[in-house]
């Protein structure tokens, strides 16, 4: 393996490392890797893409019932959020599901500014996930070009 390889190999272990010491991923992300296999080369690229496409439908599905003006229905946002928590959770987007907790609470306690600004902060952190792991995506195809493979990190 030549070095343009192991130099990008080292540059993906940092990258994906930032991204757990940020608190971007957790240990459910390292789950989803672990089952994608040579069968299956595009399972974890497959599943983040679900998981991006329901990002928008629910962001889009709750800020179409925040903006029922005077007669917000918070059950239904909490249900959105929810889905949300769950799909973010399943996919190991750590942010995301915490701010989901914080946007749940604030659905039952009825807190309508509370939950604008939580709506306004999701959207920008997904779209920021979704930005981060495009790029790692692309680091492991830069890697597999220069005919390196892709490690396996330790987040540990």
């Amino acid at each position: 393996m030549d070095s343009l390889a192991a130099q990008l190999q080292m540059q993906y272990r940092n990258y994906i490392l930032s991204l757990y010491q940020q608190g971007f991923l957790d240990d459910q992300f390292t789950e989803l890797k672990s089952l994608q296999d040579d069968g299956s080369p595009d399972f974890v690229a497959e599943v983040l893409s679900l998981f991006f496409d329901d990002c928008v439908k629910l962001v889009g599905n709750m800020a179409r019932a925040l903006d029922q003006t005077g007669t917000v229905d918070f059950s239904q946002v909490g249900a959105s959020v929810h889905q949300l928590k769950d799909s973010s959770s399943s996919v190991g987007a750590k942010r995301v599901k915490g701010l989901c907790i914080t946007f749940k609470e604030l659905c039952e306690a009825k807190n309508y500014e509370g939950c604008v600004r939580c709506l306004q902060q999701v959207d920008i952190e997904y779209k920021t996930l979704k930005a981060k792991l495009l790029d790692m995506f692309m680091f492991e195809k830069q890697i597999v070009q220069a005919g390196g493979i892709i490690p396996q990190v330790d987040i540990n």
